[in-house]
């Protein structure tokens, strides 16, 4: 069980991820994404994940810069956009977002959504970038089982990551199980529904026996599923506070509470429909 914003899970190829980390999702580019940046490497966060449709890209690669930690020590994911998929336009759309970040590789790159048709053209690009060396691991977001099952018929290099909606108003069982199974690591993006589940009873009850907050209580469920998770905040408070949550540990009763608020309910969009920037 992870103890600490240092720790890592094992990613199939032997890279290792960090368990926690900041997400930049409609974080304005410019100040607001640089300082937020700033603010969660000075507290010890490794992993920062953006994507190519956030347009913040620029402001995070200087948020890095500006933070002063070796390159190395960091972790940072991209994703392509869905009017770029396709080989040759996933490889520009690669280079494109390296250039805004202004760095030399990314640790992780991901298949934003997967379409209908051109995600394993696009596939074949990232094992393309992988085998090269330009990336460190590679990985997809928003797949459901099916989408996995046929990627895999055809895939030489197995994704690494599965980045999905995931809370405990979509706990996503079988994708869980079915990713465990393949030895691909799930990760949480809107891990606390954009704020919804923050006054839920059985959430908030939780939260008041360890002196947590609700943000926390949801934070560390993830973490105990084995789901890496990567809540978005601005401000350098909340940035702390989401991360303090390596001192305590829910019961199994408790898990099994907060997995019982499933309603396998959304606040993104259903992959299967997803058709946004798509041009397929």
């Amino acid at each position: 069980m992870p103890t600490s914003l240092k720790d890592t899970t094992t990613l199939h190829n032997g890279v290792e991820m960090p368990w926690f980390g900041l997400g930049v999702f409609k974080v304005k580019e410019g100040s607001e994404v640089i300082e937020s940046v700033k603010a969660a490497i000075k507290n010890g966060y490794k992993s920062i994940d953006t994507a190519a449709i956030y347009q913040n890209e620029e402001g995070v690669g200087q948020g890095i810069r500006e933070a002063g930690v070796p390159r190395e020590e960091l972790f940072i994911t991209s994703k392509v956009w869905n009017s770029d998929q396709g080989y040759d336009s996933t490889l520009q759309a690669y280079e494109t977002s390296l250039k805004k970040l202004g760095l030399d590789y990314l640790d992780l790159y991901l298949i934003h959504w997967p379409g209908k048709t051109k995600y394993k053209e696009t596939w074949k690009a990232l094992e393309k970038l992988y085998k090269d060396g330009r990336v460190r691991a590679i990985g997809v977001s928003n797949f459901k089982v099916h989408h996995l099952e046929e990627l895999l018929k055809d895939a030489e290099i197995k994704p690494m990551v599965n980045q999905v909606e995931y809370h405990p108003h979509l706990t996503q069982k079988e994708l869980l199980a079915f990713c465990q199974k393949e030895g691909i690591q799930l990760e949480a993006w809107s891990p606390l529904k954009q704020g919804q589940l923050l006054n839920e009873p059985v959430i908030t009850e939780v939260a008041a026996k360890y002196g947590k907050s609700a943000a926390q209580v949801i934070l560390r469920w993830d973490l105990q599923n084995k789901v890496v998770t990567i809540p978005k905040s601005i401000k350098e408070q909340r940035i702390i506070e989401n991360a303090d949550i390596f001192d305590f540990e829910l019961t199994p009763e408790e898990m099994e509470k907060i997995d019982g608020l499933n309603k396998d309910e959304r606040v993104g969009s259903d992959p299967d429909d997803m058709s946004y920037g798509f041009s397929e």
